[in-house]
């Protein structure tokens, strides 16, 4: 219980953490302060809830959040890988518009010549003509006097003040420099280096187009998941494989996930693809839904339908332990299929033999619902001349299938990534994530799956259902 609450919690804070990062990218960079910055705050609150509201919901029934959250569930994680990839090269086109903007500033505009005073008054010119006739110094300086006497104050030896002609500004007199306020001079913005406006101009551009790729590749990613899966045909040599049986086929789905946004009309389809290939044996490598007997019963009914010439066979995956393993076992069971848990079979067709083995997946050991996949049950103790081809759900289960000198493991589970880039976090828990790979000697095809998981979304990994054919050496 206290394993479950620190995994729920560390999804919840996760959650939290991705959309305050992109409600940082895609509204607060984006807009200004106001009525839609606030809405954008609350949409990212509320698309936050949606997420954790809909893998619970629909595990209890509330299927009419399945489309709305697992489709956002889609767009978040592409909206996030963009934008974090967008991140190195925004950050190199604002360190060059910062750089831009400081040289502009310091450049500057070529300044204007100061006018600058000397502190004394330029001398009036003399007059041409008063001074010759005996003029008082006063008016030789370039005052002129009516009367035959000067004023009282030119008696006292005042200097009389033309008020016609005030001089140069105070300010020029004591040598300062003139100002022109009608250039205030750049913004504070750019003169630190940050032009506002720059900077809200690339933060959405960067935003519109993270937003309309996220959209682009999620609608195609839904157009491809909602197809028909796609038929792949595989040859695969056996070393002990006898020559008789040379080109026995065997038809291999997984992962089909019957649930919320899949139901009867998918396994019809996948029935029906299986049945044209008029295979030899048929091999359904668990995760066939997600949901309980109750629920999903009708949808799985068309399996009952599957032909093949030397049988059909079922393992399970680590889904069926989510929706009630024992009830699932007893139906596929009832429907025809022969569920091989932690079993084998032996298979005679045209003149060979063949061991067809199957165990639990590896995730039935931590639920107490079922056995635990036993490699020695289902492998020990048969005749090592015998080729024996392996049912397991997860390609991880090949470490432990070639002990045991297994030929060729059978697996799903990995959806081949379902969604590019996905599929390197997988490849750091499973040996392979798709198509045919070796363990430790043990050759191991993966098959892609023929439904999904979560979003409705499958991009660089379509939906496929695979032929594998033996070959004798």
């Amino acid at each position: 219980m206290l394993a479950m609450a620190t995994f729920v919690g560390f999804v919840v804070l996760v959650i939290g953490l991705i959309h305050f990062y992109l409600w940082k990218r895609l509204v607060r960079d984006t807009t200004r302060p106001g009525r839609w910055r606030r809405v954008g705050a609350v949409a990212a609150l509320l698309l936050a809830l949606l997420v954790p509201a809909t893998l619970a919901g629909t595990r209890n029934g509330w299927y009419w959040l399945a489309w709305p959250g697992y489709l956002w569930l889609a767009l978040m994680f592409y909206l996030l890988v963009l934008l974090l990839v967008l991140e190195v090269p925004t950050a190199v086109v604002r360190l060059v518009m910062r750089r831009r903007a400081r040289s502009a500033t310091a450049e500057g505009p070529e300044p204007e010549p100061a006018l600058v005073g000397t502190g004394n008054p330029p001398a009036a010119p003399a007059s041409t003509g008063d001074a010759a006739d005996g003029q008082p110094a006063a008016d030789a300086a370039g005052a002129r006097f009516t009367g035959d006497r000067p004023p009282a104050a030119d008696t006292r030896g005042a200097r009389p003040v033309d008020h016609a002609d005030p001089g140069p500004p105070a300010a020029d007199i004591r040598g300062a420099r003139s100002v022109d306020h009608a250039d205030p001079g750049p913004p504070a913005g750019v003169a630190a280096g940050h032009d506002p406006s720059r900077r809200l101009l690339l933060a959405r551009g960067t935003a519109i187009f993270a937003g309309l790729t996220a959209a682009g590749i999620t609608g195609y990613g839904v157009r491809t998941a909602m197809g028909p899966p796609r038929l792949d045909r595989v040859r695969i040599p056996l070393a002990k494989l006898p020559r008789s049986m040379d080109g026995l086929r065997i038809a291999t789905v997984s992962d089909i996930h019957l649930g919320p946004l899949r139901g009867r009309a998918h396994t019809e389809r996948i029935v029906a693809m299986i049945n044209r290939l008029d295979a030899d044996l048929v091999a359904v490598v668990g995760d066939l839904v997600d949901g309980t007997v109750a629920e999903l019963g009708e949808a799985a009914a068309p399996l009952r339908d599957l032909r093949s010439r030397y049988g059909s066979f079922f393992v399970t995956g680590n889904h069926e332990y989510y929706s009630g393993v024992e009830e699932w076992v007893r139906e596929v069971d009832r429907l025809g299929l022969r569920v091989l848990q932690n079993e084998r079979q032996e298979i005679r067709a045209r003149g060979g033999v063949l061991d067809l083995a199957g165990v639990n997946d590896v995730t039935a050991a931590g639920t107490g619902l079922a056995a635990p996949a036993d490699y020695a049950a289902a492998l020990g103790d048969r005749d090592p001349s015998r080729p024996v081809v392996l049912l397991a759900h997860q390609p991880v289960a090949a470490h432990e299938a070639a002990t045991f000198g297994v030929d060729l493991q059978l697996s799903g589970h990995t959806h081949g990534g379902q969604m590019v880039p996905f599929n390197l976090a997988v490849k750091l828990q499973q040996p392979v994530v798709s198509g045919l790979g070796e363990v430790d000697g043990t050759k191991v095809y993966v098959t892609n799956g023929a439904g999904f998981w979560g979003p409705p979304v499958r991009v660089g990994a379509p939906p496929q259902v695979t032929l594998v054919e033996l070959r004798a050496p």
